[in-house]
C-alpha cells in the first residue's frame, strides 16, 4: 500500500511540474507578444484566445517565428495580425455548377 501511495505522489508531483512548466512558457510567450504588438493587435489576439485557443496557439507560434526571423520591423499592427489570420484561415472556395439539359 505504501508503494502505491509513493508512486501516486510521484506521478502527482510530475503532473504539477508539467503544468507549471506549460504555464511559465505560456506567460513568457504572452509577455513577448504583448511587448511586440500594438495595443489593438494585442486586444484582438486576446479575443481570439478566448474564442479559439487552438487558433491562438498557432497564431502566436507563427508570430514568434516571424519576429525571430526579423521579417517584421517594429511592432505588429492590427492590420498585420488580420493579414496573418486571413492567410491561416484561408480556404479554397468550392463552386457548384448546375447544368440544365
Amino acid at each position: 500500500m505504501e508503494e502505491d501511495e509513493q508512486q501516486y505522489q510521484k506521478r502527482l508531483q510530475k503532473r504539477i511540474a508539467d503544468v507549471m512548466k506549460r504555464t511559465q512558457l505560456e506567460e513568457r510567450k504572452k509577455a513577448v507578444i504583448k511587448r511586440l504588438t500594438e495595443p489593438a493587435a494585442y486586444e484582438r489576439l486576446m479575443n481570439i484566445k478566448a474564442s479559439n485557443p487552438e487558433l491562438y496557439g498557432q497564431l502566436v507560434d507563427m508570430m514568434i517565428s516571424i519576429i525571430q526571423s526579423n521579417r517584421v520591423a517594429g511592432k505588429i499592427t492590427e492590420q498585420q495580425l488580420v493579414s496573418l489570420l486571413e492567410r491561416m484561415t484561408a480556404r479554397n472556395e468550392t463552386t457548384i455548377e448546375f447544368r440544365h439539359k
